[in-house]
């Protein structure tokens, strides 16, 4: 017996097989004499024994495990049925922007939102809202902090000692809420004991404020006080440190300036508050030069 064949007979040995030669004398053994035949006797085959940090070979070359089929490729099925195409992968459907409904407002519409809105506790203490007042179209247009006691009763921005002073201002110019500016408040209805309105309150009467700027359409938009600067241009700007500087809402340029109620408590700064109004002149004779 060669060595090849003894391999092969310790191998077929193992796996409780025996050598086809042997097979085939035992099965002649036992038709020329049944009754005396010796009965083949399975060899059981022993447990393989594999090192515990080392895979079996044979694994090398099977196919990879679903799990790392890679993404998008087909899976081929048995028995020579086509493989199924993959699904191509879903597009998420295209967003839908959400408009918001004061943006589409007429000035009819516009009047009776704010009139009807209770978007924010301000709502709760009010005698009623207070619009705006003046020329719808005017080149200048006025933004002032929110009503007080006077404005809640009346419904008009700017009346009282502090309406009174802006009246003069505007003159001194040559300008009126009557025919020549627009005035608005950053919030519609009275903070409760005439206190600064809160950041909420102002970003909830905030598009009201935007409708009525964009129903203006002014050349020149001026901010009384810090709560209407702050509305108009964010963050927190200080007076003293934004006077004499054009901003931008928009495509609108900004000037800021002292509000009449607080000009009253502080005499001194009338002066300032003059200086601003010719700035802003200067600034509205640049925009006219342009066009």
């Amino acid at each position: 017996m060669t060595k090849l064949d003894a391999r092969r007979e310790q191998m077929l040995t193992e796996m409780g097989i025996k050598p086809r030669w042997q097979l085939r004398a035992a099965a002649a053994a036992v038709a020329e004499a049944p009754e005396t035949a010796a009965p083949v006797q399975q060899i059981p085959s022993p447990a393989p024994v594999m090192p515990a940090d080392e895979p079996p070979t044979w694994l090398d070359d099977a196919p990879p495990p679903f799990d790392d089929m890679p993404v998008g490729e087909s899976v081929p099925m048995e028995r020579g049925e086509p493989a199924l195409e993959a699904e191509p992968a879903g597009r998420p459907a295209p967003a839908v922007a959400k408009v918001d409904p004061v943006s589409t407002m007429d000035w009819d519409a516009l009047e009776a939102a704010v009139r009807d809105c209770r978007a924010c506790r301000l709502c709760e203490a009010r005698k009623q809202t207070v619009f705006g007042v003046g020329a719808r179209e005017a080149e200048w247009m006025i933004v002032g902090e929110g009503p007080g006691a006077e404005e809640d009763e009346r419904g008009e921005p700017f009346v009282g000692q502090a309406g009174r002073l802006l009246d003069a201002m505007l003159d001194s110019v040559g300008l009126s809420r009557q025919n020549t500016v627009y005035i608005a408040n950053a919030v519609k209805c009275r903070p409760p004991g005439n206190r600064t309105p809160q950041p909420d309150e102002m970003a909830a009467c905030r598009p009201f404020l935007e409708r009525q700027i964009a129903l203006v359409a002014p050349r020149l938009l001026i901010a009384m006080g810090r709560p209407a600067a702050q509305t108009l241009l964010g963050g927190e700007p200080r007076i003293s440190a934004s006077r004499g500087k054009v901003f931008r809402y928009e495509l609108v340029p900004v000037v800021v300036t002292y509000h009449p109620a607080y000009l009253l408590r502080n005499l001194p700064d009338k002066s300032k508050a003059w200086e601003d109004l010719c700035f802003a002149q200067d600034e509205m004779a640049r925009q006219k030069a342009k066009t």
